[in-house]
């Protein structure tokens, strides 16, 4: 059976590598709302759209649209067509995409967008209000925390990775800034959704926490492929 699986949680927990890990275990389609801000935060910087001017913001969202492939094997973010992977992991990105994404037009027309992905079912999706708003009715929801340090450490080492410097200070104040002003926000805030499960990845390995969540995903119905 092919059920919707809603992750969300806290910057830095994990939540796209579970969530990319779960949809590959069980050949669902992976939809990474977090990098879909991103990448509309992308858009709003290099044409010089003003965030703070609403007309200007309705504008610019006629003209954005996003969708995912899987290229060797890691899911890729297209945006009109433009592979922006590596631009929208940018701390020059990350530095607005909070209060971009709290922006009510936004956050309505990535639902939008989210929602469509999601009416075939069999889908894991990611981010702060996927149980609570995009897939209120999905079969499992899943919400992740994790101590700030150890989430500060693993987004360091992520961009790290990826070969981009960056100040573990800076770091650890963009993630502690992020979670309140998602968890702040009037329009759809970061919650835990009433029929939620928690899972505190602090001490998890990221095979752990995968099995745990395989585990419970089988019991609500998912197959694996």
């Amino acid at each position: 059976m092919s059920i919707i699986i809603a992750i969300d949680g806290f910057s830095s927990c994990g939540k796209s590598t579970l969530a990319k890990a779960l949809a590959k275990k069980l050949d669902y389609l992976y939809g990474d709302s977090g990098a879909m801000y991103r990448a509309v935060t992308l858009y709003f910087l290099d044409n010089l759209v003003n965030y703070h001017e609403p007309a200007e913001v309705e504008a610019a969202l006629t003209h954005i649209q996003i969708h995912f492939e899987r290229l060797n094997g890691e899911n890729t973010t297209f945006l009109n067509g433009q592979n922006v992977e590596k631009e929208i992991r940018s701390m020059r990105v990350s530095e607005h995409v909070s209060p971009v994404s709290a922006i009510p037009a936004v956050r309505r027309a990535m639902v939008r967008q989210q929602q469509r992905m999601g009416e075939q079912r069999g889908i894991v999706m990611d981010g702060r209000d996927i149980g609570t708003v995009v897939f209120p009715d999905a079969e499992l929801k899943l919400f992740l925390t994790a101590d700030p340090d150890v989430r500060t450490s693993r987004r360091h080492l992520e961009l790290v990775g990826k070969g981009i410097d960056a100040d573990w200070d800076n770091i650890r104040h963009n993630l502690l800034e992020r979670d309140h002003i998602d968890s702040t926000r009037s329009d759809s805030p970061l919650r835990q959704a009433e029929d939620a499960l928690v899972i505190d990845n602090t001490l998890l390995s990221e095979t752990e926490q995968l099995d745990r969540a395989l585990e419970i995903a089988l019991k609500r119905g998912a197959e694996v492929a």
